[in-house]
């Protein structure tokens, strides 16, 4: 399935963005080149997960079990361009099945396994996806059941595929009758769905040039290198995990470990046993890594470095990362939509800048690309959301948008939404804000529905949390607006403080105060709680903490 415009190939073709390959091709190439090496572990807690013993393949056992579940497939009726929904927790058989799906010639749209039939439904409906592969169930979920209770309602879905029988289906007969399906590097390869906290999920297609671009650019920026030894933290189903570990192993090789539904003394028992020396984590993780009991006798020096995303990093924690075991750290920003930027030792080797700040790539003037020559394939501009003018002076805040060869053609069956976020230059309006930063650099601001608007003055959710992610008993933090007669908004703090510790709002109101941050930023409210609501792939549901501090004032 080729959803890029003949203009669009041409360009990213010509210019050398674009090439030929796939990436089935790149994984070959790796079985070729080491088919003994162990390239794929499952999680040490599978038998818990699944009941399963967890197995750990070479690129020869991963790549004949791929091409015996592709043909395997194909015998069902699997034809070009099927899309086919995986639900799945992490394990190697959902690892498998991105390569399995696309050597059948059809397209895997994955989806957390916390989803239920109101998203699985709206999926169906947009996609007339053929199969469904899940679980018996999860977590006490009977996610076959709900398949069957969909297969009732949509007539496309002709098949409901277990676990179980995928593990039948790989080891299978393998006789070569997949070189007749032909595969284009502008196929899409995945066709993932964007985690709005609120909004409907939208198709987020992507092709192998897509990937494959996006995978140079993490090797081209961020502080990692092809063979590393790589594990995830994150459910294998969105940007997050995709594009910052999975992809670049498809594309670089070396050893790909999965750890998820994340369980921290099992992550860090991985990275110490596994010889992890990278991955991809959110700053909570890092923050209660590092404030940990037991930190002081875990060995992760083998570790290189970790991109900490979903939101920037406290200076503190990433201090402490090169302070205890020399790790060194990337910046990351990214959607399911393609844009992705980084911030790294290679771009910006200031670690206090490097927190905040993102190279814009693009700009008039800039000698970005020749730090980072990737990135001349990628513009970036501030853009006023009421003038539609781009902002150029240090300070202005407007919406990023951006316009690269690993951005999506457009949303999936989605004219409209597509309509709404490219304007005519190619250009997509991420929706995040983002400021005008000294030396040609850009930075996160917030995105738009978090910012808190206190009497005229924008306070970032995001500058708050991070702020208090440094503070000594705090685990986790989150800030939201609560509404306000007088303000129109103030700002509330719902805290998740070390086991035995206690947290007030004074205490949080001086640690801030101390760190410089200005009076009309201070939280005036606090909450208390054991956990913050995220939404499956790691981001804050602030409606339901707006909805709940609501709900508090309105009943005294």
């Amino acid at each position: 399935m080729i959803l890029a415009s003949p203009e669009s190939i041409k360009h990213w073709t010509e210019t050398g963005a674009w090439g030929t390959k796939t990436m089935v091709d790149y994984f070959k190439e790796h079985v070729k080149n080491q088919p003994d090496m162990v390239c794929l572990v499952d999680p040490l807690n599978k038998p818990a997960l699944l009941g399963l013993e967890p197995e750990r393949l070479t690129y020869s056992e991963l790549d004949r079990r791929i091409d015996a579940t592709a043909e395997a497939l194909v015998a069902r009726g699997i034809c070009k361009d099927d899309i086919i929904m995986v639900q799945l927790p992490n394990c190697w058989e959902l690892a498998m099945l991105y390569l399995a799906i696309t050597r059948a010639g059809a397209l895997i749209s994955p989806m957390p396994v916390q989803w239920r039939s109101s998203e699985l439904g709206h999926i169906l409906e947009k996609t007339q996806a053929k199969a469904f592969i899940t679980v018996e169930e999860f977590g006490g979920f009977q996610h076959r059941k709900m398949g069957e209770d969909l297969q009732a309602k949509f007539s496309s879905l002709k098949q409901i595929i277990t676990l179980g029988e995928i593990r039948e289906m790989s080891q299978g007969p393998v006789t070569g009758n997949l070189d007749d399906i032909p595969l284009d590097a502008n196929d899409i390869l995945t066709l993932c769905w964007s985690s709005g906290t609120e909004a409907v999920p939208k198709g987020c297609p992507l092709s192998h040039n897509n990937w494959i671009f996006q995978s140079t650019l993490c090797f081209a920026c961020a502080p990692v290198n092809p063979g590393d030894n790589l594990i995830t933290a994150g459910p294998l189903v969105n940007m997050a995990s995709l594009g910052t570990v999975f992809m670049p192993w498809l594309f670089g090789g070396g050893k790909f470990v999965l750890n998820h539904p994340f369980d921290g003394p099992t992550f860090i028992l991985q990275l110490i046993i596994e010889e992890i020396h990278y991955t991809l984590l959110v700053p909570a993780v890092v923050n209660a890594l590092l404030k940990h009991p037991k930190v002081d006798e875990f060995d992760l020096s083998k570790m290189n470095a970790i991109t900490i995303g979903a939101a920037p990093p406290s200076l503190w924690s990433v201090k402490e990362l090169k302070r205890r075991w020399g790790i060194e750290f990337g910046n990351i920003w990214g959607m399911n939509e393609g844009p992705a930027n980084i911030s790294g030792p290679s771009n910006i080797p200031d670690m206090e800048k490097r927190i905040d700040h993102f190279p814009q790539y693009g700009k008039p003037g800039s000698n970005w690309v020749e730090i980072s020559e990737i990135m001349k394939y990628v513009d970036m501009k501030v853009v006023d959301p009421v003038s539609g003018k781009a902002l150029l002076e240090e300070g202005q805040i407007g919406e990023l948008h951006y316009r690269g060869p690993n951005v999506i053609a457009g949303y999936f069956r989605s004219p409209e939404n597509t309509a709404k976020a490219f304007d005519a230059d190619g250009f997509f309006n991420t929706g995040d804000l983002f400021q005008v930063k000294d030396n040609d650099c850009i930075g996160f601001f917030d995105r738009s529905k978090d910012i808190i608007i206190r009497g005229g003055f924008n306070i970032s959710a995001q500058e708050v949390e991070n702020l208090l992610l440094g503070h000594p008993v705090v685990l986790d933090a989150a800030a939201v607006a609560m509404p306000d007669e007088t303000l129109g908004e103030r700002l509330c703090v719902y805290v998740v403080p070390k086991p035995g510790e206690t947290v007030t709002l004074e205490s949080i109101k001086s640690f801030m105060t101390e760190k410089g941050i200005a009076v009309y930023k201070l939280p005036e409210r606090l909450e208390i709680i054991d956990a913050i609501p995220r939404n499956p792939v790691g981001k804050i549901r602030k409606n339901i903490l707006r909805d709940e501090i609501k709900a508090k004032l309105s009943n005294g």
